[in-house]
């Protein structure tokens, strides 16, 4: 049997399963189910005017609504918008205002938020396309939940002139028979983190994201006896990927609406999941929730990507608990799980974001970011992705920004720092605009932060560049351990005797936290704003 090229082929395909699709807090929901709901939800749609093209926003967490609402935008050749449930009025009016997005399905109540004030809160003037709101709820049985959830998002829609429907009577509707779906045809927008400007859309088409599915199954040791439990949230390409690889492999999810360490660990155990990637903070919370090695023995891979800087030693401390971490690779313009490192390698390895492509098509280079030049294994530069089966179709309403990141042949700029190995390998090391240039040479901030963090007493370290007398020069900022004490000029010694005198810091200060920004996976640093402080000069960076 050939490969689906669409999502309706998918489901299509999988719906002579007896296999769980999802397991949605142990409520098990078959692939003929959720095929049924999607195309119930398409006709929903398409009652609401949606056609070819439309944006749908779908600002939900983890649940199954999720998954039929995508899969209603996929058979309608709609384009589903993922919006991260942790946004509020000014992102969200933003990322409405400039898609045009024509609906909005949401969750009013969930987690204890009012999200009808967040989008009371929005600038009318962004929410000019968006024409209704549809209402997802889990209220009681006897429709009281759903109603007062309703009539909440009426009270909204009447205010901004939109209109209100429920998504149960959506859901509700005889199932589209038509199939408007197209292999090349845009289904899926997923935003970039935005930390120093305004997020970029990255649109995906439907065979893109199938074929990377495929070569994730693959990649990944997806086999007849798996099962995946969803630890990152689907509005980004880290959850989504990793749902719908277990979609291709025709293997169960296991799935809570937001992280909880506490019930993943119980899902995990009860379910036998053998498959999970997530953040290093989640894989740290996981490993709390019992004492015992192995900690958890159905896992057989869990991937990681590390977001704290006070994880770094996360790698080691699941290897003593029996838990065989591997650094990752992905971003939205190439797709989340792209490349893994090898399970077995050593810990040294494994602990390094990057590996080896999981398709056999992908190519990967690290060029100069000035001159272009091609470089050389092992030397580090901007990476460049050739990656016919996972590469974005464009950034949706942004041609100069599709323009700027293409090179000739269709080679992608990551704007990410890293080098590529002989073996077929690449490394990441951090993001191009936190590499630093000193002396003439790239550096990457890790390797500094990696040795001041070798000094007793500090909890997590982040280096900038700044302009300080004239010269370049690197600064440190720090977390202290309870009870610690910052001694400068020891730090700055420590780095000297380990690595070269221009990439020892010039200054250290100790902070009391790290300036963040909401990402989809992980609250990310705002380095700009550490630069900032740096150049602002002693005593007004914190407490040094």
């Amino acid at each position: 049997m050939s490969m689906p090229r669409t999502f309706p082929e998918l489901l299509a395909a999988r719906s002579a399963s007896d296999t769980s699709c999802l397991i949605d807090r142990d409520r098990p929901l078959s692939y003929a189910a959720l095929a049924e709901e999607s195309r119930r939800v398409a006709a929903g749609f398409a009652q609401l005017g949606v056609r070819a093209g439309d944006r749908v926003a779908l600002w939900l967490p983890n649940v199954p609504a999720w998954l039929a609402s995508f899969f209603a935008c996929a058979q309608l050749g709609a384009i589903a918008l993922a919006v991260n449930t942790r946004f509020r009025s000014q992102e969200l009016a933003d990322i409405l205002g400039r898609s045009g997005a024509r609906v909005l399905v949401y969750w009013p109540g969930y987690a204890g938020t009012d999200f009808a004030a967040v989008l009371e809160g929005c600038d009318p003037a962004a929410l000019a396309a968006l024409e209704t709101l549809v209402a997802y709820d889990e209220g009681s049985t006897d429709g009281i939940g759903r109603a007062a959830h309703v009539a909440q998002s009426a009270h909204t829609a009447h205010a901004a002139g939109k209109r209100v429907h429920a998504y149960a009577a959506l859901a509700a509707q005889a199932p589209l028979a038509h199939d408007a779906a197209r292999p090349d045809a845009g289904c899926a927008i997923f935003t970039t983190s935005g930390t120093t400007k305004a997020p970029k859309f990255v649109l995906h088409d439907q065979q893109t994201l199938l074929a990377h599915a495929h070569d994730v199954v693959h990649g990944f040791g997806l086999h007849a006896r798996s099962t995946l439990y969803l630890a990152p949230p689907l509005c980004g390409v880290f959850g989504f990927c990793n749902a719908l690889a277990a979609m291709a492999a025709a293997r169960p999810v296991v799935m809570h609406p937001g992280w909880d360490a506490a019930a993943a660990a119980t899902a995990i155990e009860r379910h036998g999941v053998t498959h999970m990637n997530g953040t290093d903070d989640a894989v740290a919370q996981l490993l709390a929730q019992n004492t015992r090695t192995p900690a958890f023995p159905s896992l057989e891979f869990v991937g990681y990507a590390a977001f704290t800087p006070a994880q770094a030693d996360i790698v080691a401390r699941a290897d003593a608990r029996g838990l065989r971490l591997v650094g990752l690779y992905g971003i939205s313009e190439i797709q989340a799980l792209f490349a893994r490192q090898d399970q077995h390698a050593p810990q040294a390895e494994r602990v390094l974001g990057g590996g080896r492509p999981v398709s056999a098509l992908a190519q990967v280079r690290a060029c100069d970011p000035e001159s272009g030049r091609v470089l050389a294994h092992d030397e580090p530069g901007e990476l460049e992705f050739l990656a016919p089966s996972s590469r974005m179709v464009e950034y949706f309403g942004n041609p100069q920004a599709t323009t700027e990141a293409l090179r000739e042949g269709g080679w992608y700029r990551s704007g990410d720092l890293g080098y590529t190995q002989a073996d077929g390998r690449f490394v990441y090391l951090s993001r191009m605009g936190d590499t630093l240039r000193l002396s003439g040479f790239l550096v990457s901030p890790l390797e500094i932060e990696a040795a001041v963090q070798e000094v007793a007493g500090i909890a997590a370290c982040q280096v900038v560049g700044a302009t300080l007398g004239g010269a370049y020069r690197p600064v440190a900022f720090v977390l202290l351990q309870p009870g610690a004490a910052l001694d400068e000029a020891a730090v700055i010694a420590h780095v000297a005797g380990r690595l070269a005198r221009y990439k020892v810091p010039v200054r250290v200060h100790a902070i009391d936290a790290f300036p963040v920004t909401d990402g989809t996976n992980a609250t990310k640093i705002q380095k700009h704003k550490l630069r900032e402080l740096a150049e602002a000069g002693p005593g007004k960076s914190g407490n040094s």
